[in-house]
């Protein structure tokens, strides 16, 4: 069954320095002889959280040199990612049947984007796109920690997968550290000497996969109950990156995801 699944799951943000944020999820399925695409949008737009979803035109993120540009008819949202750090690219887990690559295509960018033809927004954010060839209920997870950090002289970004293949790993300016201290609300690495606070000040998304994707629990016949209980909290933090040097404010987009049993 993993040898004809394959999910394609972009994702992308932008906050400006005023705190308006959108992220963008879109994805494409190709499982058996089922073909799936799906997007969805969370903004917040003068501190007030909005979220929409389409399953229709859903055109995924294209990549050209330096510059990501997206087109969401669906959702009527354009914009472009402008990379201002390297790409990074992990094997996040592999077994027999199959294979997570998370490709971190811009750890910063420059982003310009216009939301329902009247909000501009212009900020600094993030790409990723993470390529699953393996069913995820397959996979020995427990949970996720999740998020990145930017200021204008700093990108960070975490990942911590708990389970039987662990792989915790923080990358800041496109240096790797392997041993961190990962909670919901600092990140500790290089031996303590830099760590983020961040404040959790806003809630973007909280509750059960199933509930905050309810397209996707239009698949329920076919994935394990399980799947779709999957918990996550998805925050919007003021954030301090402290070094040895200084401490820098920023922003941070982070979160936790549990498996149920």
């Amino acid at each position: 069954m993993s040898a004809n699944f394959l999910l394609t799951k972009w994702y992308l943000d932008c906050v400006a320095e005023t705190g308006d944020t959108v992220i963008v999820y879109a994805a494409h399925l190709q499982w058996n002889t089922l073909s799936f695409q799906y997007a969805s949008t969370i903004t917040v737009l003068d501190g007030k959280v909005g979220a929409a979803s389409s399953l229709h035109g859903i055109p995924l993120p294209a990549l050209n040199g330096e510059t990501l540009t997206l087109r969401q008819p669906g959702l009527d949202i354009a914009g472009t990612w402008s990379a201002l750090r390297p790409s990074i690219r992990r094997t996040a887990f592999r077994d027999r049947d199959g294979a997570v690559d998370w490709h971190c295509v811009q750890p910063m960018a420059e982003v310009d984007l216009l939301l329902r033809k009247k909000f501009r927004i212009l900020g600094l954010g993030y790409a990723e796109c993470l390529t699953v060839s393996v069913p995820p209920w397959q996979m020995p997870l427990a949970g996720l920690n999740w998020g990145r950090f930017l200021s204008r002289e700093h990108a960070v970004v975490w990942i911590d997968w708990q389970g039987a293949q662990a792989l915790r790993s923080v990358i800041h300016n496109g240096e790797e550290f392997r041993q961190a201290s990962v909670t919901e609300s600092e990140i500790s690495f290089d031996e303590g000497r830099r760590r983020i606070e961040m404040d959790r000040g806003l809630v973007v998304r909280r509750g059960l996969l199933g509930d905050t994707f309810p397209e996707i629990a239009k698949l329920a016949r076919l994935v394990p109950r399980s799947m779709l209980s999957v918990n996550e909290c998805k925050w919007r933090s003021q954030a301090v990156l402290h070094t040895p040097e200084s401490a820098c404010k920023g922003w941070a987009i982070h979160e936790v995801v549990k498996w149920n049993d």
